[in-house]
This record gives structure tokens, C-alpha cells and sequence, in this order.
């Protein structure tokens, strides 16, 4: 397969100057050039792309979660085009689908169960006792996601499926953790994965076949920046600070932030 060249955004983080108040106000910071991409090597992976229902079905999960309406707002304007792109190219198209059962019935996954095989067995975890148990039952009520809000994420959650927008087709590779995308990019040749979905501070980084895992597997782990968003709290929402600063975290710890139009015409 030929290679191409995309263009992409890296970030300097060097050289602080402490001359400055500030010293890391020294680093280079964004910056912009040409890569290059093997097709052949290179996937893009849509994670936790769900359709959650309805703010009228469960209020509640939607108070707890407001960054729900922007991963539909994704879903309806960006994943359409990104997606008819990867699949009219070379590139290799994965869906991350997380918890639940909701795509156990896709070809796609059911081809991957049979080729990733059992999951290695896990050490056991540490003990539990009462203290342990009320304070996570604190953090329920009081952190996140709210005692008043339990019920409908619990509901939300069990009905939980592929939005329209970004539902797999025919086989497309789906994977349900580290071990089965794993697999995926060993029986494909694959070493570079480019993120979309939600949420890239939370989910993209530290769930089960996130950046965190794949990079500790040897991938290169790079995102979209027009395709992700971002659980954002009560002081980043406005500007969306906690996504800016994970495509920092992405640029500096695991790989690349690619701008969809660069990334759409550059394959088509």
C-alpha cells in the first residue's frame, strides 16, 4: 500500500526559560507540519459512540452527564464525513463499543471474539471491607453521578446502542477492551490508531482499550480534534478547556491531533 502525507498537530514541550515568571511560557507550544501515514498500518478507531436516548427518557443521566449533547452534535456533523472518508480509503476502520451487550450481535464482533480468544487471567484485585464500600457510595451520591440522578443512568445505560451516525456496517472490526483491540491490530498489522468519540479526558484515555492500554501495547495513539469531546466540570465548560487540555495530553504522552478536513482530504 503507498503512504501518505497528512498534515498534523505536535506540540513543543520544550524549552522551558526561567528568565520568564512563568518558565514553561517558554515552550515552543502548537505547532503545525507534514506527516507521514502507512494506510496499511494506520486505523482509525471510533470509541463509545452511543446513542443515550433522550433528556425527556432520562433526566437525570443528562444532568449528571450535560456532555451528552455534544457527542450527538459530533455524531450528526462530523463522524458522517469522516467515516464515508476511511471506508472509500486504505485506512482500517475499528468501533471501541466499551460496556453492556448492545453489539455482541455484529458480525464484526463476533469475528473479533473468535480471533482475540479468552483474556488472559487478571491478579486479583484488592480486598474490600465496609469503610471501602460507603465511600464509594459517597462518591455516588455526592461526586458523581448524584444520588437524585442514579436512577435514570442506571436505566440510560442498560439501553445504551450504536448511534445511526456511527454504527458499524457489514464486518467492520468491533473490539470491547485492550485484549480485543489488541488482537485486531496484531492480525492486521496495525501500530498507529487515530481516536474519535467520547470522552477523550475519561473514556479515550483510561478505559479499557484507550490510550493509556494501547499505548503500553506499543501503538502510536493519536486523536481527532473536531471528533472527540470531553467531560468538561463547572469552571472548563464554557471554553471547553478540559478537552483542550487532553489534546495536549494526547500531543505530549501518546501521539498526534489531526484536524478532520486535513485528515479527510489528505486519504480521499
Amino acid at each position: 500500500m503507498s503512504k501518505i502525507t497528512v498534515p498534523v498537530n505536535y506540540y513543543q514541550q520544550f524549552d522551558a526559560d526561567f528568565s520568564l515568571d512563568v518558565p514553561e511560557e517558554g515552550y515552543g507550544g502548537w505547532k503545525r507540519t507534514d506527516i507521514e501515514l502507512s494506510p496499511e498500518h494506520t486505523a482509525v478507531v471510533v470509541m463509545h459512540a452511543w446513542d443515550c436516548g433522550t433528556k425527556e427518557l432520562y433526566p437525570g443521566w443528562f444532568r449528571a452527564c450535560a456532555c451528552i449533547p455534544r457527542t450527538y452534535e459530533v455524531c450528526r456533523t462530523i463522524l458522517p464525513g469522516l467515516l464515508a472518508a476511511v471506508r472509500a480509503s486504505e485506512f482500517r476502520l475499528f468501533h471501541v463499543a466499551g460496556w453492556g451487550n448492545y453489539y455482541e450481535s455484529y458480525p464484526g464482533y463476533q469475528n473479533t471474539l473468535a480471533l482475540a480468544g479468552e483474556e488472559p487471567d487478571r491478579p486479583p484485585g484488592v480486598e474490600t471491607d465496609p469503610v471501602y464500600r460507603r465511600l464509594h457510595q459517597f462518591r455516588s451520591d455526592n461526586v458523581s453521578v448524584g444520588k437524585h440522578n442514579q436512577a435514570d443512568v442506571e436505566k440510560g445505560s442498560a439501553k445504551i446502542r450504536f448511534p445511526r451516525e456511527a454504527e458499524p456496517r457489514g464486518d467492520e472490526p468491533i473490539a470491547q477492551d485492550a485484549h480485543q483491540l489488541t488482537a485486531l491490530c496484531r492480525h492486521h498489522g496495525v501500530n498507529h490508531l487515530i481516536y474519535a468519540g467520547f470522552n477523550i479526558d475519561w473514556c479515550l484515555l483510561a478505559s479499557p482499550g484507550g490510550m493509556v492500554d494501547m499505548v503500553q501495547r506499543g501503538a502510536i495513539c493519536s486523536a481527532f480534534r473536531q471528533a472527540v469531546t470531553a467531560v468538561e466540570s463547572k469552571e472548563t465548560a464554557r471554553l471547553q478547556l478540559s478537552k483542550e487540555n487532553s489534546l495536549w495530553r494526547v500531543a505530549v504522552g501518546f501521539g498526534f491531533v489531526f484536524d478532520v478536513d486535513d485528515f479527510v482530504r489528505a486519504i480521499s
